[in-house]
């Protein structure tokens, strides 16, 4: 694609025109793409006229919008012949000369600093929100998996561990969670647990505690309204039930911070104690190796066999943990598998319920796959983004466009300033002429008068007369041959654009047989 076409097709994307994918430079555009582009154009330019975004079906049709858009083109101020020809049948240079002159005026409407109109707007969002809703639609039944969020839901919890924490409901309404690692002796969790029991428990009996009074006091706040039957009793009894809210929604937010205190404790106690665990092999390990090394009663030899000793030890014992293993598994797998078919077969409701967590889990690993897979993909396309070459902005071809407009402003002074003077010599020599055609005759008159009684003159004469003639025959050959050769050129410029012309026979055959099918139809009905 050439810089120009570049230029124009970015300029028209920046003005807020869609340009079809397969338009990548001014000869892709058909007639239908360039119609689009005219008549949104003009959409934008806030034209009186709406014009359709396509060419109707029908050919008296398309010639009436066409030749009313090519008319709105022409109020605009296009300089030149313009016609439904140019949308129907455009040449190259026809298309060039529509694209730049929209791009002028759009250009001419953004600096002016003017608003398009809303219909426009209206129109453009709506269709880009079918689009979007449309494409998100396809994407997420050909691509995304249909997730039923309360199923898989409750298939995560059926796949919840059983050595969970047990749960335990306050009276208040609140969730307290209890570790189910107590069994670890360590001096540290000692500590968080007993620190966490502490302030769990205190929790506990204030909620208790606050729950007693506030029970107290509805009850006598219901006393005093079944006794005195006063409004402000229930005023009063609304403000300490919100009180009691804010009070258990407190004390819910602290017990969920001890809660995940608790957590972070037992994490970080985990990851000590296989730290210590580690560095405790790692102390025998060096232990034995200095042992070996201090040795100088035994060969490195002796311990390397006596280690492949303990090797082949370890394995045959891992064979017979093995066989073993083989020997207590099967009986039960055969048992499992009877258990399955016998639950099957009696209760299909509850085989559901057992096969419902595997496919949760089918279910979340295709999901991850299908994650890694997509963020595979957006780094690709992040690194072919990075790749692709810089677009220069929109000023850029903003002041290119006028750059180009300004000169060829430029040319157009210049081309009419020379047929200005090109007139100015044509009437100054056509003046010359008739004043030698007269100074001609007269002296042609005297020597005549004068070669009357000699007749050495009068050949003389004839002679003058006769070069004179053939002189201006020369002339006026020069001048056809010179109108000839313009000709010529005026012709094989024609022939050039013809050639360039997306004119089918074919196509325009089509055309006339719709034409008078329409005709004929239109006959019929009057």
């Amino acid at each position: 694609m050439e810089e120009s076409d570049q230029i124009l097709l970015k300029s028209l994307q920046h003005s807020g025109l869609a340009i079809p994918d397969e338009v990548s430079s001014i000869k892709d555009l058909t007639p239908t793409t360039l119609f689009f582009i005219c008549s949104q154009s003009l959409r934008i330019l806030n034209f009186p006229s709406v014009f359709p975004a396509s060419l109707p079906d029908s050919m008296a049709d398309r010639f009436k919008i066409c030749s009313e858009i090519a008319s709105a083109i022409q109020t605009l101020g296009y300089v030149g012949d313009i016609s439904f020809h140019k949308f129907l049948y455009p040449s190259e240079e026809d298309l060039y000369k529509l694209v730049r002159f929209m791009v002028e005026k759009l250009s001419e409407f953004a600096d002016a600093g003017k608003v398009p109109d809303a219909n426009y707007i209206d129109s453009t969002s709506q269709m880009n929100g079918e689009k979007d809703e449309s494409t998100s639609k396809a994407w997420i039944n050909n691509e995304v998996l249909d997730i039923d969020t309360g199923k898989f839901g409750d298939r995560l919890n059926d796949l919840r561990p059983k050595t969970e924490a047990p749960v335990l409901h306050t009276s208040a309404g609140v969730s307290l969670i209890c570790g189910s690692h107590e069994a670890q002796v360590i001096p540290q969790k000692m500590d968080t647990e007993s620190v966490a029991e502490r302030l769990r428990q205190g929790l506990h009996i204030s909620d208790e505690k606050e729950l007693i009074n506030g029970q107290n006091a509805t009850e006598s706040a219901e006393q005093s309204i079944s006794a005195t039957g006063n409004a402000e009793a229930l005023i009063e009894l609304d403000e300490k039930q919100k009180h009691l809210q804010e009070q258990s929604y407190k004390l819910q937010n602290d017990i969920t911070k001890l809660h995940d205190l608790e957590k972070h404790l037992e994490a970080e106690v985990t990851v000590k104690t296989s730290e210590v665990q580690q560095i405790e092999i790692e102390h025998k390990l060096l232990k034995a190796a200095a042992e070996m090394a201090l040795d100088n009663q035994h060969t490195i030899d002796f311990y390397i066999q006596q280690l492949n000793e303990q090797l082949d030890a370890r394995k045959q014992k891992v064979a017979n943990l093995e066989s073993e293993w083989k020997d207590l598994i099967m009986p039960l797998d055969e048992k499992r598998r009877s258990l399955q078919e016998s639950v099957r077969e009696t209760k299909p409701e509850v085989w559901e319920k057992l096969q419902k967590p595997k496919e949760a889990e089918t279910e979340a690993h295709q999901i991850t796959s299908e994650i890694k897979k997509r963020e595979g993909e957006i780094l690709k396309l992040s690194e072919d983004l990075k790749k692709q070459p810089k677009v220069a902005p929109r000023k850029y071809y903003i002041d290119r466009i006028k750059e180009i407009t300004k000169n060829s402003r430029k040319q157009d002074g210049d081309i009419e300033r020379i047929l200005k003077e090109t007139r100015e010599l044509q009437l100054e020599s056509n003046s010359i002429q008739e004043r030698l055609h007269r100074s001609y005759a007269v002296v042609d008159e005297m020597v005549l008068r004068e070669a009357k009684n000699d007749p050495v003159r009068q050949q003389a004469c004839r002679l003058l007369t006769s070069i004179h003639e053939s002189f201006e025959q020369i002339s006026e050959k020069n001048l056809a041959t010179d109108r000839t050769r313009r000709e010529v050129a005026e012709y094989e410029t024609k022939l050039v654009t013809m050639a360039s012309r997306s004119l089918k026979i074919d196509k325009l055959q089509a055309d006339l047989d719709a034409i008078k099918k329409e005709n004929d139809y239109l006959e019929k009905r009057l």
